[in-house]
């Protein structure tokens, strides 16, 4: 009995010496939110000490941090936020409960990281201001050309110029993704949603030239709080790949209604549907379900990321439900604080 117990003591030391080892902050917290332990890493990340703060109300403990805020707010993830021993360094956090109500902090330093999104995202918008003036000149001077001056080369000038528009749409799209991830919010403003619904289906029925049939249902009878361009350029993201991805004779149905937690926009087409396993990386820039049909429709690749982002911005979600053959719905989810009267205040 006595070497079995010991060889569990011993077991529990390694345990304990490796999660005090661990490179991500580990503070072990009890049923009411107090430190019961934390690791070295949770020193030099959070500013805690051990054995002082232990007992301790952690929230409490890091109020007037933005960790400290995140704590009383009950999510379970925080991505990059400054830690609180060092608002130079960038951590993400996440709670992990077990246990009776008991639950694990870690935070993970995602200094370098970060540093590398910044530097790519900065090589990405700094490439794409480069390009737009040379790509501007060339497809100028293509609309210059005259293919009837030169039948044989009608075909060739006609698809130079239809590389030139899509070349120039790539880099519109990734300045207006630049923008958008290096914002940590967008201008609250009053959002008319009846004439900007309006308005995006007027663009789908020209996209459209008559191939499908597009409806408009707006139950919902309430406005959006946020950025009247940015919101206009995701719902028409959502409206356009409809129109694109959906087979002459199809029907597309755009419905604005509440929702229990607040409102939803969606976008449900009878086009050629998503493979399931393709669902979660939608929203990845340049991913493609099918390289050759993204293709012969003209998009860039870049569309779904700019609805994330903007959404994100707006602290609402996108939710995508497809089954091959039968079609998708693409539904952008905001809450409550963000739905206003028509015409009016907060509904």
């Amino acid at each position: 009995m006595a070497s079995r117990a010991r060889r569990l003591a011993a077991q529990l030391r390694d345990l304990r010496d490796a999660a005090a080892a661990f490179p991500d902050a580990l503070v072990l917290l009890d049923d009411a939110g107090r430190v019961r332990w934390i690791n070295r890493a949770a020193t030099r990340l959070l500013g805690l000490a051990w054995p002082g703060d232990r007992g301790v109300l952690l929230a409490e403990r890091l109020q007037g941090s933005r960790l400290g805020d995140w704590l009383r707010s009950g999510e379970a993830r925080a991505d990059d936020i400054p830690a609180p021993a060092d608002a130079e360094i960038r951590v993400n956090a996440s709670l992990i409960a077990f246990g009776h109500g008991q639950r694990v902090l870690r935070a993970r330093d995602i200094t370098e990281l970060a540093r590398l999104d910044q530097v790519r995202r900065d090589f990405v918008a700094n490439v794409s201001h480069e390009l737009r003036t040379p790509l501007t000149v060339i497809h100028g001077y293509l609309e210059l050309l005259d293919p009837d001056e030169v039948p044989a080369l009608a075909p060739v000038i006609a698809e130079m110029r239809t590389q030139s528009r899509r070349m120039g749409q790539i880099v519109e799209d990734l300045l207006t993704l630049s923008r958008l991830e290096m914002k940590r919010s967008l201008p609250d403003e009053h959002v008319a949603t009846a004439p900007m619904f309006a308005t995006i289906r007027k663009e789908a029925e020209a996209l459209s030239q008559g191939r499908h049939r597009i409806v408009l249902e707006d139950s919902a009878h309430c406005d959006l709080l946020g950025s009247p361009k940015d919101l206009h350029s995701a719902f028409s993201n959502l409206v356009s790949n409809a129109v694109r991805y959906t087979p002459t004779g199809g029907e597309i149905v755009m419905r604005w209604r509440r929702t229990p937690t607040g409102a939803e926009f969606s976008v449900t087409d009878t086009g050629y549907g998503i493979p399931a396993e393709h669902l979660a990386r939608l929203t990845e820039r340049f991913y493609r379900v099918s390289s050759s049909r993204s293709r012969g429709t003209g998009g860039t690749g870049l569309g779904l990321s700019i609805v994330k982002h903007v959404l994100n911005l707006h602290q609402a979600r996108l939710a995508i439900a497809s089954e091959p053959g039968k079609g998708s719905t693409f539904a952008c989810q905001f809450d409550q604080a963000r739905l206003l009267e028509a015409g009016g205040d907060a509904a």
